[in-house]
């Protein structure tokens, strides 16, 4: 596929060596050098991992008139990315250099201009842009506010490429996000959601509440960065995807946002699914962080990370997630027994949450290292309580549930009782009420057979439903 690579370019350089010693001049430590290489960074990064999947890919942003513009340029070249790069006099061409003592960064030196550049220059960079347009299927905005994505040059070239019916992928680094409207896909990490909209994304419930807001104010669906949580896609069409993280080691994170955005960008461009395209991007993040520096990967090797993937049976939805279909949470119940974990159940339709709730809760939560809920569905609680029930509908009782932090999932059941979930899941425990006596309690013979336990806890007397409906009437 061919895709145009719209940004800020840089030099990422690389010096190593060993510390043996601290400096009789001062209190610092002796670096023997030992070698130093260069990689590109930025938007170059993006680009070279297009380069590597074998896509088509053309390369814009600006540079200054130096020896790191001809070395960046020989990377990219030699990497098989057609450059149209703009130089600029008078202006660096943005470069890092990391030192490293081992596997340790000590210290990042950066040379760069990031003001806005002129309108001659504005001028050159549209002129490259459109055209490179007609050629293309869709351009890749790589924003790290070093002056080539001005408010001028943002505005027509979104514009342009939507005339012209290309795809508009954005790595954002503006606080404003209504900036970036009329792209169809932003790809923020935590961080850049977080400056964008004032929501910290701490947990789920808030990073779907950010990604809501800033999908307000862009328009275009979010594919939100999650560093050791994974990937989630909140999509303006379809549902929301989480993915947990394929990282088996995580070594270096630079350039993992840019490796995000090219794999995802490219998987759309070439006709995959949203959940498809989601799933190699999140291969190739666990890849290339596995690796020193900014690095690329390759799409036979995230071809194979899938393959592996799918083949050991691993779970593909996040173990962050709080509520989930049956399906999805049996994935996550075996990620957690892969992990040692020893996962609990309890059950109920918790229409109005009360003390008696939580602490059964509470206890559930003492004697295993995740614990599940079985929420009963509306239709499941009028077969049990009658027509006037639930006084809350599932949606709420869910959510309200999986805010309780002794509780780490929650999915709903229609049947009567939990039997064919706690099947399904084959939890290691299984907690009820002490008002249960063990013959009563659904799914016992089931997780007894497996070695597990049954445990029947304190109950708080004079707690339930019943009891809340039937006071709030009598005072009404």
């Amino acid at each position: 596929m061919k895709i145009l690579v719209l940004g800020d370019v840089m030099l990422d350089g690389y010096a190593s060596g060993d510390v043996e010693r601290i400096s009789p001049e001062a209190p610092v430590p002796v670096l023997k050098h030992m070698g130093h290489h260069e990689v590109a960074g930025g938007a170059a990064n993006v680009a070279m991992n297009i380069a590597a999947l074998g896509g088509s890919v053309t390369l814009i942003g600006i540079v200054g008139q130096d020896p790191e513009a001809a070395r960046l340029t020989s990377i990219l070249e030699s990497g098989g990315v057609t450059t149209r790069l703009v130089a600029v006099a008078g202006r660096h061409t943005t470069s890092k250099v990391r030192i490293l003592a081992g596997n340790h960064q000590m210290l990042r030196m950066d040379k760069e201009h990031s003001g806005p550049v002129g309108v001659d220059v504005e001028e050159l960079i549209l002129t490259t842009v459109d055209a490179a347009l007609p050629n293309v299927a869709a351009i890749v905005l790589s924003d790290y506010e070093k002056g080539c994505l001005s408010d001028r040059v943002l505005s027509v070239v979104i514009s342009r490429a939507r005339l012209a019916g290309v795809k508009i992928f954005v790595d954002p680094k503006r606080r404003n996000f209504s900036d970036y409207r009329g792209a169809h896909f932003i790809t923020p990490n935590r961080k850049e959601l977080t400056a964008a909209t004032g929501i910290a994304c701490r947990d789920d419930a808030n990073c779907k509440l950010a990604a809501q807001r800033a999908a307000e104010d862009s328009g275009a669906s979010i594919l939100l960065t999650r560093s050791e949580e994974g990937l989630s896609l909140f999509s303006v069409d379809d549902e929301d995807i989480s993915l947990a993280t394929d990282a088996k080691e995580v070594f270096d994170v630079s350039g993992a946002g840019d490796t995000v955005v090219s794999v995802f960008a490219y998987a759309i461009t070439s006709g995959a699914s949203p959940l498809l395209a989601l799933k190699a991007a999140n291969a190739a993040a666990g890849l290339v962080i596995a690796r020193a520096g900014t690095a690329t990967t390759s799409a036979r090797e995230v071809v194979k990370a899938l393959e592996l993937k799918s083949a050991s049976g691993r779970a593909e939805v996040s173990p962050h997630v709080r509520q989930a279909s049956l399906e999805d949470a049996v994935l996550i119940r075996r990620q957690w027994e892969d992990e040692g974990l020893t996962v609990g159940f309890t059950n109920g339709c918790f229409d109005l949450l009360h003390p008696g709730h939580i602490s059964l809760l509470r206890q559930a939560s003492e004697y295993c290292d995740r614990l599940v809920v079985g929420l009963n569905t509306d239709a499941s609680v009028r077969r049990l309580k009658g027509t006037t029930r639930p006084v809350q509908k599932e949606a709420a009782r869910a959510d309200v549930m999986a805010a309780v932090r002794f509780v780490d999932l929650v999915v709903m059941f229609d049947e009567d009782t939990p039997q064919n979930l706690i099947a399904a899941l084959e939890p290691d425990l299984l907690v009820k009420g002490a008002d249960y006596q063990e013959d009563q309690i659904v799914g016992a013979d089931i997780v007894k057979k497996r070695g597990g336990a049954v445990v029947r806890v304190d109950i708080v007397a004079g707690q339930s439903t019943s009891n809340l409906i039937a006071r709030s009437q009598s005072e009404g």
